[in-house]
């Protein structure tokens, strides 16, 4: 690491936390494609920071979504020292967590958390402020019926934009108007609950003692199968974290048919992040439902 990254740093833990730190090790963390991250060891204490050049308030919203998540005592979260910006790099401070064996009961333990976050409720569909998913815009407009949101805030937004970068066709956009007419006897009606709303499995991990800790929110208030469609992406959680939530929070009967519905919105982000190889399964999923 050079010298000028070194006094970056320094300079960042200093705006974060009113203390000038000894940094005594700096090591890269991989698994993100939108930041730089690094543990960073001092004198004091052990921080994961991490900064881009691209985005305005992505590391704000972040934060704001971190501290919503604690706050409910639910599940494991870091903790969120500060943002702010030097020259053109914006940064985000938080806490390392050091990754630990799950204990014995850990998916039992995950799936009762966030039934108990999902029991957090709002009396709206959506948040006081847009927010982001990855790197794209989330808009989050309070909207008092959740098949209005969903479509509005969620479908509509990410169709417009891969139909701006020519990675849908209109036959596409046909198809997805149609089905807005059959959402309403699909969905079932549920309170909207606090989201993590990015739950896959690359934002979760097993922290100090063994336990679940969630990060990288793209929290709202919606319907909570959402997050429960999101945690079925790209293989899936343990069933022992479905039986526990279930049985905590039962869900209504047709959930296992209703996840690839409510999945429809992160495939089109990862159109619009990655490109077109991911419409394939959006068409499959249209004809499941037309």
């Amino acid at each position: 690491m050079s010298g000028s990254e070194n006094l970056f740093l320094a300079e960042v833990l200093f705006q974060s936390t009113g203390k000038n730190h000894l940094i005594r090790e700096m090591r890269p963390i991989s698994g993100g494609d939108i930041n730089e991250a690094l543990k960073v060891t001092t004198d004091q204490h052990t921080y994961f920071v991490k900064w881009n050049t691209y985005s305005e308030n992505l590391f704000e919203r972040e934060m704001h979504g971190l501290s919503l998540l604690r706050e409910c005592e639910c599940v494991g979260v870091p903790q969120a020292f500060k943002h702010g910006q030097i020259g053109d790099r914006r940064y985000l401070v938080l806490e390392y967590l050091k990754s630990e064996p799950q204990k014995p009961d850990f998916w039992e333990d995950f799936g009762q958390s966030i039934a108990s976050l999902h029991q957090h409720t709002a009396d709206y569909y959506g948040l006081d402020h847009d927010n982001h998913i990855g790197r794209l815009s989330q808009k989050n407009q309070p909207t008092p019926h959740w098949i209005d949101f969903f479509i509005e805030n969620r479908l509509e937004v990410q169709i417009r934009l891969a139909h701006e970068k020519g990675l849908i066709t209109a036959d596409l956009v046909g198809s997805f108007e149609k089905l807005y007419g059959q959402l309403e006897k699909l969905i079932p009606h549920e309170p909207a609950s606090l989201l993590h709303g990015d739950l896959w499995g690359g934002n979760f991990m097993s922290g100090p003692g063994g336990a679940p800790y969630i990060y990288d929110p793209a929290v709202y208030y919606g319907h909570r199968e959402m997050d429960l469609a999101f945690t079925r992406l790209f293989g899936g959680f343990e069933q022992p974290f479905y039986e526990a939530y279930h049985q905590q929070y039962p869900l209504e009967p047709g959930f296992e048919e209703r996840a690839d519905l409510y999945n429809l919105y992160p495939m089109l982000v990862h159109v619009n992040l990655f490109g077109p190889s991911y419409l394939t399964g959006i068409r499959r999923t249209l004809k499941l439902f037309l």
